[in-house]
């Protein structure tokens, strides 16, 4: 039977999750969330939960809201004092620690983003341990409540102690019954992401803090979906190079944009690595949509139609808005790319616009 205490801090979390739910387009823009990362929580600070608790008070039925009074007429009656400093304690945000699991599931539910079907074989396996028998020896907190129960009747039963008038069964010490485990191989579905981002000159502060956000839950949302998972990340302007995950975030650089650079050492990463058979593959470049020239976005686009796509599961292109690019590069990509099943674009041009540009992404299940 469970403790009084664990079904209160079960409604707790629920009420915890309904908060996040309701705020969730808020939640999704708060870049501090993803500095706050640690190895398997977040905390996440939660307003309008109050912590049960007595309020005194002398029961009279004088005070705020009774008696005469026009609306905006002062409490106190008097107008202009502000009076000394309270005394009484304020309400304070609570912090609630939210694993990314947990996060992950509440940003599929309410963007009703359906569980990812991987492709693929399975060529990685890892060790866990799975409850698959019952033993009479084993700790408490093991004890499988409805064996012992059964165990105990039977003994009763079998002994004539049993009284269908009075059905009272009490178990002993050899009526335990206790869960077992043993060590079971499961296999894992392999993923690899590689995020793409434009690093040049008019790609300032403001498109890589939404380039930030956005691939922060897109990761989120795939580790969910898989367990074995790598991620990869290309920064490019007429260059392309690859670097860590915090190199990503931070670098600025300056110059033109040539999208082909970073697809070509997509390409090769992804050829000399990942295997199509073995991985599930996601391309996600982010980018205001500049572009050196009209023919390199059309380079890019055979390079993904003829060598990229028949091998993984989706790229997606998103392109942040800029005062100083062009944005003509979706347009190319809708234009070439218009009948790939795999592909899909979305436009993010403030912070508010990231809740359905995931939405987009992952509603296909790809």
């Amino acid at each position: 039977m469970a403790l009084k205490i664990d079904k209160d801090h079960q409604r707790f979390r629920q009420i915890v999750k309904g908060k996040i739910r309701g705020d969730l387009r808020k939640f999704l823009t708060r870049g501090e969330l993803i500095g706050r990362e640690g190895e398997k929580a977040i905390s996440i600070p939660v307003h309008g939960i109050e912590t049960p608790h007595f309020r005194y008070g002398d029961n009279n039925d004088a005070g705020v809201g009774v008696g005469d009074g026009e609306s905006g007429d002062p409490v106190d009656g008097q107008e202009g004092d502000m009076g000394p400093g309270g005394t009484q304690e304020g309400q304070h945000i609570m912090e609630v620690e939210v694993s990314l699991d947990e996060l992950a599931d509440i940003l599929g539910d309410e963007l009703e983003l359906p569980r990812i079907k991987p492709k693929g074989s399975h060529s990685i396996t890892s060790e866990k341990d799975r409850y698959s028998g019952i033993r009479t020896t084993g700790p408490e907190s093991l004890r499988h409540f409805k064996r012992t129960f059964r165990a105990a009747l039977k003994r009763q039963i079998m002994a004539g102690l049993y009284d269908p008038e009075n059905p009272i069964v009490i178990p002993v010490k050899r009526d335990q019954r206790y869960r077992s485990w043993k060590p079971v191989k499961k296999p894992q579905s392999n993923a690899v992401i590689v995020y793409m981002m434009d690093v040049s000159g008019s790609m300032g502060d403001e498109q890589k803090e939404l380039v930030r956000l956005e691939a922060f839950w897109i990761d989120a949302w795939l580790r969910r979906n898989y367990e074995g998972i790598e991620s990869r990340y290309i920064v490019h302007d007429v260059r392309a190079g690859e670097v860590d995950r915090q190199t990503f975030f931070r670098i600025r650089e300056d110059g033109g944009t040539k999208i082909s650079s970073a697809f070509n050492l997509c390409r090769s990463v992804l050829e000399s690595n990942y295997h199509p058979d073995e991985w599930n593959i996601y391309l996600f470049h982010f980018s205001d949509g500049d572009n050196s020239s009209e023919s390199d976005s059309r380079e890019c686009c055979r390079m993904l139609r003829e060598q990229m796509l028949p091998h993984i599961n989706m790229f997606g292109y998103c392109q942040v808005a800029s005062a100083y690019g062009s944005g003509n590069f979706i347009n190319v990509i809708h234009e070439h790319l218009n009948k790939e099943e795999n592909v899909i674009t979305s436009r993010v041009n403030t912070k508010d616009d990231i809740f359905d540009s995931l939405k987009t992404f992952f509603s296909p299940g790809k």
